[in-house]
């Protein structure tokens, strides 16, 4: 702890007979335990920070300062840090940030690092850095050098390193009725799955939570030829072919066009599986490898994903990120996801969000029309809920609640509901449901994040409110990795 001596320089300006403006301090690197001790407490002081409920790596504190000057410090699992992104100087107790805060605010001061969220920041007038800061940004050359190394390393590296130890991979026959393979995807808890016909003796295609709202969608149209009770009987093959009349993907000699199969071998690189994941817009690529030089006899051994991919990056460079300059790049700072566009702006595209009661058609015809895979779910604030994502539809196969409900009948809130256990609270921000990020968090801790299994995205929210500020994806992510 610093000692308690008289102040020196002008390390606590303050101006006598004002109010006090309780002001926002953020610390966004991590710790077990974090402190903030300042001008404001005399160096004598520890005043404790906490994690922001769903960032548990970000802390932070509201304290009551009196217009002025002010300088601080962190102390974090015993040490004292200062933050780089903000304003520093070097005095008596080093290095350390300061603020200043004019006599009649006319808002709540915020204190961010390059680490804390912004956009329509807090209260800091859409930007999240001090007045007078400039947001870092990567040089072209440090930006080709990233995106170099990158490459190498996937090409360098097959999709047998994607094979875990151990693990199944669940396929599912064209001749399987649609109704059962809507309920196997459901128990087991997974959004796609290879198709295999035992005729043609290969994989022809994949199984998707997208075909399940379409079928829904078309089920619920008055004029379509589709009923509930068909589905007993309706084969995966017969469901396929008609979405290619749906689709109209018909040749020009009036022949059905069907697209083929996007899969990889195990000895593919790493850079063409993430380039076809990419190429053709899919969730995953099946690893099949044949014993044969024909490909007869295939066998499924991995469903190959982005999230996959990035774990390897990961794991490559851990030790060696100094070697990649882009990764402590702050996400606010690239051009990376979707954002929400600022008031003014005409050029931003629209953003996709939901209110809780909006109907469950009104989410699958979003999901559909804007070709995305999730959409926010908010309050009248922005604040984000929950989210409601394409494999959310399997939900429906619970008791058979999709023979028993009307799309436009049935709120977001209830779809949901269908899917968590009875006494769990909505929204799950803190499960896995809801993974959220700030719009300065750094490239790598992003992409650690999306490393994970289960989770293809991350909510950019803004701290305390958790207004949905954008979104990133993985192929968000893949995309500017690989140029």
């Amino acid at each position: 702890m610093f000692g308690s001596g008289a102040e020196s320089g002008h390390e606590n300006i303050a101006i006598a007979g004002t109010a006090l403006i309780p002001t926002r301090f953020v610390w966004p690197y991590g710790g077990r335990r974090v402190y903030l001790s300042g001008s404001f407490t005399r160096w004598s002081e520890h005043i404790p920070m906490s994690p922001i409920e769903g960032c548990p790596s970000v802390f932070q504190v509201i304290w009551s300062l009196a217009p002025g000057y002010h300088q601080f410090k962190f102390f974090v699992d015993g040490e004292w840090r200062h933050d780089d992104h903000q304003p520093f100087v070097s005095g008596n107790y080093g290095v350390v940030n300061t603020i200043f805060l004019p006599r009649e605010p006319d808002m709540v001061p915020a204190v961010f690092s390059s680490d804390a969220p912004g956009g329509s920041n807090m209260d800091l007038d859409n930007d999240p850095f001090p007045r007078g800061e400039v947001i870092p940004r990567i040089s072209e050359g440090d930006l080709e050098v990233s995106r170099h190394r990158i490459s190498e390393f996937l090409s360098a590296h097959t999709a047998y390193e994607l094979l875990p130890e151990s693990g199944k991979v669940i396929a599912l026959d064209v001749n399987l009725p649609v109704k059962q393979a809507f309920h196997t995807l459901y128990e087991q808890g997974i959004p796609v799955a290879p198709l295999w016909d035992f005729c043609k003796g290969q994989f022809v295609g994949v199984l998707s939570a997208l075909d399940f709202i379409l079928i829904l969608r078309e089920l619920g149209n008055h004029g379509s030829n589709l009923t509930e009770e068909e589905l007993e009987t309706h084969t995966i093959s017969a469901w396929k072919e008609g979405k290619l009349h749906l689709n109209r993907q018909i040749d020009g000699n009036g022949r059905l066009c069907s697209r083929p199969l996007v899969h990889a071998g195990p000895y593919d690189s790493l850079k063409d599986v993430a380039l076809k994941i990419l190429q053709n817009k899919v969730a995953t690529v099946p690893i099949i490898h044949s014993p044969s030089q024909d490909g007869s006899f295939p066998q499924l051994l991995h469903l190959a994903s982005l999230s996959g991919i990035l774990k390897c990056i990961c794991r490559h460079f851990r030790h060696s990120s100094s070697s990649l300059p882009i990764l402590q790049q702050p996400i606010c700072s690239i051009p990376l996801g979707t954002w929400v566009p600022k008031i003014g702006e005409s050029n931003g595209q629209p953003f996709a969000m939901l209110r809780p009661n909006a109907s469950l058609g009104a989410a699958l015809s979003l999901l559909v029309q804007a070709e995305v895979s999730s959409i926010p779910i908010v309050d009248d604030n922005d604040s984000l809920l929950d989210i409601y994502s394409r494999s959310d539809i399997t939900a429906l196969a619970k008791d058979r609640a999709y023979a028993q409900i009307h799309l436009d009948n049935m709120s977001i809130h209830q779809a949901l509901q269908l899917g968590q256990d009875a006494n769990a609270p909505y929204g799950l921000i803190n499960g896995q449901r809801c993974q959220m990020c700030l719009r300065s968090d750094s490239l790598h801790k992003v992409m650690e994040r999306l490393a994970n299994p289960g989770i293809r995205r991350l909510v950019i929210v803004e701290a305390g409110s958790k207004r949905v500020e954008g979104v990133i994806s993985l192929s968000d992510v893949s995309r500017f990795l690989l140029g």
